[in-house]
């Protein structure tokens, strides 16, 4: 018979949904996890924003978009009016609430407030510090509850995708979320507790584990969080806060057996980073990305996208897409591209300097010039004062843009 998913409408004031889950698309609340080694990599392998374990890609696939005049005017954009917004975020871990607590549970005021704002999903959940990147430990104050927050983004200019209309509606959709965010704190604050705002652009960790956690989503084989009311076309953003809440469970939407059907993501994706099959991942079962087929394509291609605007099936509104340069793809149409096209720095920034010193020390049969000495010297030194914050980066980025 399968179960019956009940949600909030789709708007703020709308009548509840009922999704129904057929028996056989049925597997687990949230994703299968095996606690004991989700527990184990948290400890030994901490997590690491790829900002820092890819330095060298980043600043390669920058360095490609902004050979594009359009998308790097709207990252210098997205960049100015963000930084702001992330500063601001910071601010409010150690902001005191503006009242006295009454003590009442406020989860439905949180609830309420948030989808006033603009939120289409949200979700309360502990925040759990083994989803936190290594270099966020000990830089901020983190309340013990998590309200996930995910914000819709526009469906017109998402299925352009990959176009500079999408780029420039995903940036834009990251502030608004920002903004709202920010509010949202404004208010748990009024109602007597703390309110750290993780800004958009400058998490604490992945939010997707969260997300799943609070019951809003769940992964799906393309890597997003798909929601109930608008699937993989959200942002997500959250905050943690001290307030008397109740936690929301994981959710079984049937998007973890589904996606083994349906599969169009994996098959419409350019750079077949996709997988097809799930595998365990630091305790973990999930569709794993292809990193190292990814970042090529989104650097290359207005930061593709292609797998947000295809979930659906068998149309060439949903699944067609160009690629400039390589013309139009629709249903069962791909690209094709050689292996130099996936070449590109990997690492962090010391690592690929080594890595490059070593290949033209091979290259000279062993011998090491003065030049040679001295160009890795240079990497190095510059490597070492390289900004590891989001906002240090950015105001790197800043001085070439």
């Amino acid at each position: 018979m399968g179960t019956r998913v009940v949600r909030p409408g789709r708007n703020l004031g709308e009548a509840e949904v009922t999704i129904p889950v057929p028996e056989e698309l049925e597997t687990v609340p949230g994703i299968p996890m095996t606690q004991r080694e989700v527990d184990w990599y948290a400890r030994e392998y901490p997590l690491e924003t790829i900002n820092i374990t890819e330095r060298a890609s980043r600043d390669w696939a920058n360095s490609l978009r902004d050979q594009h005049v359009e998308m790097r005017e709207i990252r210098k954009e997205h960049e100015k009016l963000n930084r702001p917004l992330i500063m601001a975020s910071r601010m409010t871990a150690e902001l005191e609430p503006t009242a006295e607590p009454t003590g009442e549970d406020i989860s439905e005021l949180i609830k309420t407030k948030a989808r006033e704002l603009g939120f289409v999903e949200v979700g309360i959940t502990s925040f759990d510090h083994r989803y936190t990147f290594q270099s966020k430990k000990g830089s901020t104050t983190y309340y013990p509850h998590f309200v996930a927050l995910a914000y819709e983004q526009d469906f017109e200019p998402t299925q352009t995708i990959p176009s500079v209309d999408a780029e420039i509606v995903h940036s834009s959709t990251y502030r608004t979320e920002g903004a709202a965010a920010l509010e949202l704190g404004n208010y748990v604050r009024s109602l007597g507790y703390h309110a750290q705002v993780m800004g958009s652009g400058d998490s604490a960790g992945p939010y997707i584990p969260l997300h799943v956690a609070a019951g809003t989503g769940q992964l799906g084989a393309c890597g997003y969080l798909l929601t109930p009311h608008v699937g993989s076309r959200c942002r997500l953003v959250g905050l943690t806060t001290d307030a008397n809440v109740t936690y929301d469970e994981p959710v079984d939407y049937g998007i973890h057996a589904f996606c083994q059907v349906c599969q169009v993501c994996v098959n419409r994706c350019p750079g077949r980073a996709l997988m097809r099959d799930k595998i365990w991942w630091r305790g973990i079962e999930k569709n794993k990305l292809y990193f190292k087929r990814c970042r090529p394509v989104m650097a290359r291609y207005l930061g593709c996208g292609i797998c947000m605007k295809v979930l659906g099936k068998g149309t060439h509104d949903l699944e067609g897409y160009s690629l400039e340069g390589k013309g139009y793809f629709g249903p069962g149409e791909m690209p094709v591209f050689d292996a130099a096209f996936f070449a590109m720095p990997h690492g962090a920034s010391d690592e690929y300097a080594f890595d490059q010193f070593k290949e033209q020390a091979k290259a000279a049969g062993g011998d090491v010039s003065d030049e040679m000495l001295q160009q890795l010297k240079d990497d190095i030194v510059r490597s070492l004062f390289q900004a590891t914050d989001n906002v240090g980066m950015m105001d790197e980025d800043a001085d070439y843009i």
